[in-house]
């Protein structure tokens, strides 16, 4: 993975998580409950979250372990975009299941990533 690539992915992904974040405060307010309001924002948050941890690995990392790039990636749009698409599924009506297990899989993900930047911050 390289430099560039993390770049992208921390951009694209802060750039989304605002659009969201908009969408979510304006156009979802009147037709989310409360709890699904919650559970769309927390998705939000923790997109922006990585975003920055993206950004941050990127611009403080010449060669970072690929694994480290990929599981914030691969995290984030399992663990991000399977909530919005509950959420947005359950106010239809139409629940779609299937995605309720990959959201702690996608968390999985995140966590893996914190590990590899632990393990590259020691190896500094």
């Amino acid at each position: 993975m390289t430099q560039q690539t993390i770049l992208f992915f921390g951009a694209i992904f802060g750039m989304l998580a605002v659009i969201f974040g908009a969408f979510g405060a304006h156009a979802l307010k009147k037709i989310l409950t409360d709890v699904q309001l919650k559970s769309f924002e927390t998705g939000v948050k923790y997109q922006m979250y990585h975003a920055i941890v993206l950004l941050t690995i990127g611009f403080n990392f010449k060669i970072p372990n690929p694994l480290l790039g990929w599981s914030f990636i691969i995290g984030v749009l399992l663990f991000s975009f399977s909530i919005y698409g509950l959420v947005l599924s359950d106010a239809k009506g139409k629940k779609l299941r299937f995605l309720g297990p990959i959201t702690p899989l996608g968390g999985l993900f995140l966590v893996f990533g914190w590990i590899f930047l632990f393990v590259e911050i020691i190896n500094l």
